[in-house]
């Protein structure tokens, strides 16, 4: 099995920085992408960033030039940084990881509980 687990939220003032971390442990033959999602109470799941196991990564319009995804492949673990927060960045922020347990095997996608991230106007 394969544990994700989000840590690094809470309530910032508008205008600050937080950083949010994602550890994942367990059976993970293969790490392949890393990602975050946010959502609000009556509002869909939205990606906010995502990084490939080589590196390359993607953002949501959104965030550009605000938030920085990165990952530290001998940890499995991914970190969002988050500058410039606006009160609209306020969420439960959902971390994944898309993970092979077994050398080509099938990717099986595993989610975090969730970390809130509240910004303050």
């Amino acid at each position: 099995q394969v544990q994700v687990v989000e840590s690094g939220g809470g309530l910032v003032q508008a205008g600050g920085s937080l950083r949010v971390s994602c550890a994942a442990s367990g059976s993970i033959f293969s790490l392949h992408v890393m990602g975050w999602y946010r959502q609000n109470p009556g509002k869909q799941r939205e990606l906010v960033a995502r990084i490939i196991s080589g590196g390359i990564t993607n953002y949501a319009d959104a965030v550009k030039g605000r938030f920085t995804i990165s990952r530290d492949n001998a940890e499995n673990t991914m970190y969002l940084q988050m500058n410039s927060l606006k009160p609209e960045d306020t969420a439960v922020y959902y971390c994944y990881a898309d993970v092979s347990m077994v050398a080509a095997g099938p990717t099986f996608r595993y989610w975090g509980q969730g970390t809130q991230v509240t910004v303050s106007s």
